[in-house]
This record gives structure tokens, C-alpha cells and sequence, in this order.
């Protein structure tokens, strides 16, 4: 442990549910915990013990004048300047917010957590950049997709925030990425050089079995019938999903009662492709399960959502995960730990920083084919080959991508930073 770095400061625009972002400060959070330091949260929404966080209402994405700005700057190459003058008096007031959060529990360090990387949050953004830049507190960017990797963002009237502070450049912050691809960009786009983390997953402690009693009634709530198999969609519907290659496996293959589950909510990008993924599926006469309601954003199930979402992954036969662009893939691995069949698309992360480990997975190019549907319901119908692929994978994922790897990096990280001196 460095011992002159001992509270941590997780900051974010959210910091709750089960997106990737929230899921992978949870494993940072106790790799650090239990090597000694404290962790505390500040974001716009928070569901980690009251005690350890600091609610900072403008650093949500969803918030009325960070909707506004958003609206007025992506898509546009002017903005007005009332939207200039917006995101400066924004940045100056969460910055006062970050001080306090930072003078009440006492922060060394600060990992921004995906803050600098892409710019939902513009004001959030700047105001880290300015505080690191006033104070030099050590910081660790982990970045998990940049801005010009996401389409939304390549045509912009912020250019010039953007290029300030996704992310910035300052010797006292240890830049970490998610893939190789991004380290590349990062170094060739900015003149950063950044560590490779991965996600990763809890491998060593392999899952308690969820009651027989509770995967019968999640499946009788998706809508499965006796006899029909349970696919599984488990991430949010945005477009970058491409859940519509779900939608064209579901249709084609048969015992599937034509019906895909999805166990994320809608609405984090906007509800347009929401409505276009409806009337898509109306149109292949699939129909969307939605059970966001049903499923815990947290470990523990609760009376008003009573599922989690290993008891959902459990409850499926099958996982589909066709996306076009990952920054790593949370699902890929929360189905190889829950020991599950995966339909993946070979987007290009899993093409360079995962597919080399030989995992043994169906996969598609861009599309659903009839030699997809073949191996799915190949391994569907074959109960000794399905656990013999599961159990190959999950040795394959233990080995590369456990706690045990992410505590050996993200510790060498943390003590390479160097503490403020005493003023």
C-alpha cells in the first residue's frame, strides 16, 4: 500500500445499477478495500452506503441544464453563446462541489471514472481538468471510450472543451485504458501513453447456485413457456447493441416461442432506437421481454425488484451479445462466469484483445447466418457439450481475466502516482 495515499475518490457523472461503468468501480472498489485503502463516491446518483458518498446533482448526464448543453453542442458546429457562458458557470460550480467532497472525507487520490473520457458531461469534465490543474491531486483517468469512438460525438460545437479535457494531459494523472485499441488512439490522438486494464470478473469465487424455485418464476415472468428456450439480451438498448441481430436469431430459431428478454432499461441515449428496435421486432413477429423492472441494479435482490442479475443470466440458455463496438465487454465475461452459451459479434475490441485467447464461443461477422442458427441450436441440444465448452472457457477467463490480474496492475498504478506534499 502507498502509505501517504489512503482515501480514494470515485467521481462520475453515475455511479449506480448495472452498466459497465458502475460494475467495474465496484471491482476497483474492492481491490482497493482490501489492501488497505478507503473508497468514496461522487456522482449525480449514487447507490453505495450514504456514508461513503457525496451527491453532486450536476454531474448526471440526465440533468436539465447537461441535457440542454448536450442538445445544443452534438450535432451542431456552432453553439450560441449563452450555451458557452452554461458550461462555464457549470464547470466553476462543481468544481466548488469536488472541494468539498474532497475536504470531507479527506481525499488523496481521485479516479475519474470514465469523467474524461467521453464527453457526456462536458461541465464535469472541465471542472476535474481545472481542479487537477489548480491542486495536482494524484489522479488515475480510467477511461473506457473516448469520444471519437462513439459517432454521437464526431460532429460537435465543443471542440474546443473537448480537446482541453477528454482527456486532458497532466504529469500527475496515470491514465488507464480498457483495451489495446484505445491505448493506441490514446497515444496517437493526445501523446499519452496509458496502462491496459481489462475488464475482469471475480473467477476464483465461482457463483452460489440461485434456488431452483427462483429461476422457475423468472422465466414464468419473461414470458417463457414449458418447453421454450430463455434468450437472454443482457445489456441496455442503445444503438451500439445491435440487439436487432438478436431479434433475427430469435426469429429464425426454432423452440425460441419467437421471444428475446432484455434485462437492462432503455433510455440512457434516447428513446429513438428504443421505438425502432419495437417496430422491428413487430415487423419479424418477435416479441421484447423487458424485465428491467425485475432486476436488482445492485448484489441483493429486493421486495420491489427481486431478481439479480446472476439469477437472470442463470435462468437463461442462451446469451446473445451481437454488438457493433465494445470498449471491452462486461457481458462477454458475466456469461463465461455464469457458465452460459454466447452468440457474439466479433466487434473489433473482441477481435484484437479477446478472441486471441481461443475462447470457445458462436460467433457472427455483422450478421445472423443459417451456420449460426445451426450452432446454436447445436449446442442447445447437447447438454455434455455446452458444459464442456463452459468449463474451457471459464479456465481460459480465470486466467486472463480475474481479480488476481486486475489487483497486480491497478496497485502498481496507485503507487506509482505521487501524493500532494504538505502545504
Amino acid at each position: 500500500m502507498n502509505k501517504t495515499i489512503k482515501n480514494i475518490g470515485f467521481i462520475s457523472s453515475r455511479i449506480s445499477g448495472i452498466d459497465g461503468v458502475s460494475h467495474e468501480i465496484e471491482k476497483w472498489a474492492a481491490i482497493l478495500e482490501r489492501n488497505g485503502y478507503s473508497c468514496y463516491y461522487c456522482a449525480g446518483e449514487i447507490d453505495r452506503d450514504p456514508e461513503l458518498r457525496f451527491i453532486l446533482d450536476e454531474a448526471h448526464f440526465k440533468h436539465p441544464d447537461i441535457m440542454l448543453i448536450n442538445r445544443s453542442v452534438l450535432g451542431k458546429t456552432t453553439r450560441p453563446r449563452e450555451i458557452t457562458d452554461l458550461i462555464r458557470r457549470l464547470s466553476g460550480r462543481i468544481k466548488e462541489k469536488l472541494d468539498q467532497f474532497i475536504d470531507a472525507f479527506g481525499i488523496d487520490c481521485i479516479i475519474a471514472e470514465n469523467s474524461l473520457a467521453i464527453p457526456m458531461n462536458i461541465p464535469l469534465g472541465v471542472a476535474l481538468t481545472e481542479l487537477i490543474a489548480e491542486t495536482g491531486i494524484p489522479t488515475v483517468a480510467h477511461h473506457h471510450d473516448f469520444a471519437w469512438e462513439r459517432e454521437r460525438y464526431l460532429v460537435n460545437a465543443a471542440g474546443d472543451f473537448i480537446q482541453m479535457s477528454f482527456p486532458p494531459a497532466f504529469p500527475t494523472v496515470e491514465h488507464v485504458v480498457i483495451n489495446s485499441l484505445a491505448q493506441a488512439s490514446l497515444s496517437f490522438r493526445r501523446g499519452v501513453s496509458s496502462t491496459i486494464i481489462p475488464n475482469t470478473f471475480d473467477f476464483d469465487n465461482p457463483f452460489k447456485p440461485a434456488a431452483g424455485d427462483i429461476i422457475r418464476r423468472i422465466r414464468r415472468e419473461s414470458g417463457i413457456a414449458d418447453g421454450e428456450y430463455f434468450i437472454l439480451q443482457p445489456t441496455r438498448v442503445v444503438p451500439r447493441k445491435c440487439i436487432e441481430r438478436s431479434i433475427d436469431l430469435v426469429r429464425r430459431l426454432p423452440g425460441s416461442g419467437s421471444k428475446l428478454v432484455i434485462s437492462h432499461p432503455t433510455g440512457d441515449e434516447g428513446e429513438e432506437y428504443y421505438r425502432k428496435l419495437r417496430d422491428y421486432a413487430e415487423m419479424n413477429e418477435v416479441e421484447l421481454r423487458f424485465i428491467d423492472c425485475l432486476v436488482s441494479p445492485g448484489r441483493s435482490a429486493s421486495r420491489e425488484r427481486p431478481y439479480t442479475i446472476g439469477d437472470v443470466y442463470q435462468a437463461a440458455d442462451l446469451v446473445t451479445y451481437p454488438s457493433a463496438y465494445e470498449g471491452f465487454g462486461n457481458a462477454f465475461l458475466e456469461s463465461i462466469y455464469f457458465r452460459k452459451p454466447l452468440v457474439v459479434n466479433r466487434y473489433p475490441v473482441f477481435i484484437a484483445d479477446i478472441e486471441i485467447h481461443g475462447f470457445d464461443h458462436i460467433r457472427i461477422d455483422g450478421f445472423v447466418t443459417g451456420e449460426t442458427v445451426r450452432g446454436v441450436e447445436q449446442i442447445l441440444a447437447d447438454d455434455d457439450l455446452r458444459r464442456r465448452k463452459a468449463e474451457s472457457n471459464y479456465l481460459i477467463a480465470r486466467e486472463h481475466f480475474s481479480y488476481e490480474r486486475l489487483e497486480k496492475t491497478l496497485l502498481s498504478v496507485v503507487q506509482r502516482l505521487k501524493p500532494l506534499s504538505p502545504s
